[in-house]
């Protein structure tokens, strides 16, 4: 669904894809049975990233209409089709149609998937967010020329990303007691200096609020007051 007519921040107003789109009124994700299994190898590393993608296109199949499942590519180069950026380590992004990977040492060689998981469970968002509609949604918000409404809208998207990994982490039965490591294993270091995720305590707030609720519903940042998305 388009958007007609203005739509505005503080919070958005006129853009019912956003605000009152048919995924919040989804229950809890169903419970996936998913526990890939990294080795310390590229090929074993890759094998867990297809199946992790194959969990979340499980978990979510159910929740959007018209679902389409998505497939992995694994790539050789540094940049990031998303930013253009040269990015040195590991990375996960959409690209077109598929979720594309840049496997490095950093996530080869780790013993622990905890990056591997966060990155690929948050780039996951951005399939949720383009097939209801919300990324296209977002992308057509009027704004101020001033920045700081849209600077407000992008942190609304993006904080709506990590509340539906939370979401994600929750529906593939992973125990996550501390969030910070899953927040910074989300995006490149190179991403560290931008603002477009807001406030580090309220990335834990959404975070923590889409794993405890398990449910896109619990996701709603276009609604919330400027504070909670600042």
């Amino acid at each position: 669904m388009l958007v007609s007519g203005a739509a505005h921040a503080y919070p958005v107003k006129g853009a019912p894809t956003l605000t009152h789109n048919k995924l919040y009124k989804e229950g809890a994700l169903p419970k996936v049975s998913c526990k890939p299994a990294k080795g310390t190898t590229k090929s074993s590393t890759e094998k867990y990233v297809k199946k992790l993608v194959s969990c979340l296109n499980s978990a979510w199949k159910g929740v959007i209409d018209g679902f389409q499942p998505v497939r992995v590519v694994f790539k050789t180069d540094k940049e990031s089709c998303a930013s253009g950026m040269d990015i040195a380590g590991s990375f996960a992004e959409i690209c077109g149609q598929t979720i594309q990977v840049r496997l490095a040492s950093d996530w080869v060689k780790a013993k622990s998937d905890m990056n591997a998981f966060a990155a690929v469970t948050r780039v996951w968002s951005g399939v949720v967010q383009g097939q209801t509609g919300i990324g296209q949604a977002w992308w057509a918000l009027e704004h101020d020329r001033s920045g700081d409404e849209v600077d407000e809208q992008t942190r609304r998207f993006y904080l709506q990303a990590d509340c539906l990994a939370g979401a994600s982490a929750k529906s593939l039965g992973r125990k996550v007691k501390d969030f910070k490591p899953l927040i910074a294993g989300m995006e490149p270091r190179e991403y560290a200096g931008y603002k477009w995720n807001g406030k580090p305590t309220n990335r834990l707030y959404w975070t923590k609020k889409g794993y405890q609720a398990g449910r896109p519903g619990a996701c709603n940042t276009w609604t919330a007051s400027s504070a909670k998305v600042a």
